[in-house]
């Protein structure tokens, strides 16, 4: 394990954290908490966090192009106003399936979203419920996978040719080809196995050299993949079991933000860990993140390097989902 330091930033004891997003523009980090239901924003520079309440589970929120957020909420991508706190529904996936609920979602570089479902009461349901879909700005619905168990990390390459995903019970990290101009994915195939002790694979993130970080639930670390090899070049480890999901953020982009989960925690394992549920961040470039770090993939294609920002739609740095109501 790395001796690299991290520290707690939102102390909220989160039931399920999740999906952490940097918002350039605002300077704040936004992530959810699915069964707690909220949207939550923290600033660093206040400290404050500010949050949103949802009427379901939520399993991600991504920065929208026209203002506020799109999120998944139940089965139901919604659209949410930040001011307002109103919360309206776009379209629904998994119709057929009401025991489902989306988890985590992204928007690719063409302002598409990409989000995917689970079944609500696993691991007690039947098994390969889920599902991975897009949604086009029209609202558009497209399936692209089917018997996933849990739809989970996801991320792209910088040539936008290659689309990391992970279904978490397969404790695989895959690869699809991409089509930036379609959206179509295919030529699956595995990039690393997790291995045994490491937990399980849930969110991830990719860095300006095209690494993979995989925060790892039930195993208390963020490794570092390298995804041409499969190699490990890096484990972080956190005072938490249940990691949940990471981004990079901060004005440089040499800060990493962790989210994670306390619920499922028995009494003692609590008491062992009362850090369960928040926010972490490990900070400093001399952590080997190198000089470049992708902004998190929310909307369209933009790609932050070293002292350069190339837009083809959004603002500086921050990348924004296209869905129209």
């Amino acid at each position: 394990m790395s001796s690299v330091k991290v520290h707690p930033i939102v102390k909220s004891t989160a039931l399920i954290g999740e999906g952490p997003v940097w918002e350039e523009s605002e300077q704040t980090l936004l992530f959810v908490d699915i069964i707690g239901q909220k949207i939550h924003r923290w600033s660093p520079a206040t400290n404050r966090i500010q949050s949103v309440e949802t009427a379901d589970t939520v399993g991600f929120a991504v920065p929208r192009r026209s203002g506020g957020y799109v999120a998944g909420v139940g089965r139901n991508i919604v659209a949410v106003d930040w001011q307002t706190h109103k919360v309206t529904s776009l379209v629904e996936v998994d119709e057929d399936k009401p025991n489902n609920r989306l988890n985590d979602g992204k928007a690719d570089p063409s302002g598409r979203l990409l989000t995917g479902t689970m079944l609500k009461d696993y691991p007690s349901g039947e098994r390969k419920q889920g599902a991975l879909f897009s949604v086009a700005p029209d609202l558009t619905v497209t399936k692209h996978l089917s018997q996933v168990d849990i739809s989970n990390g996801m991320d792209w390459s910088e040539d936008q040719k290659t689309f990391f995903y992970i279904d978490s019970l397969a404790l695989t990290v895959d690869a699809f080809d991409h089509d930036p101009s379609t959206g179509h994915i295919g030529n699956r195939r595995v990039v690393c196995h997790i291995q045994e002790g490491e937990g399980i694979p849930d969110g991830m993130t990719l860095d300006a050299e095209g690494r993979l970080w995989v925060a790892c639930y039930d195993g208390g670390r963020v490794i570092n993949i390298d995804p041409a090899t499969g190699v490990r070049l890096k484990t972080i480890s956190l005072p938490v079991t249940k990691t949940t999901s990471c981004c990079f953020g901060g004005p440089d982009y040499s800060e990493l933000y962790v989210t994670s989960a306390s619920l499922g925690l028995n009494q003692s394992e609590s008491k062992q860990q009362p850090l369960a549920g928040s926010t972490f961040r490990q900070r400093g470039r001399n952590c080997s993140y190198g000089e470049r770090f992708w902004c998190e993939w929310t909307g369209a294609s933009c790609l932050r390097g070293a002292g350069q920002t190339d837009c083809v739609q959004g603002e500086k740095g921050q990348l924004r989902s296209e869905l129209h109501a």
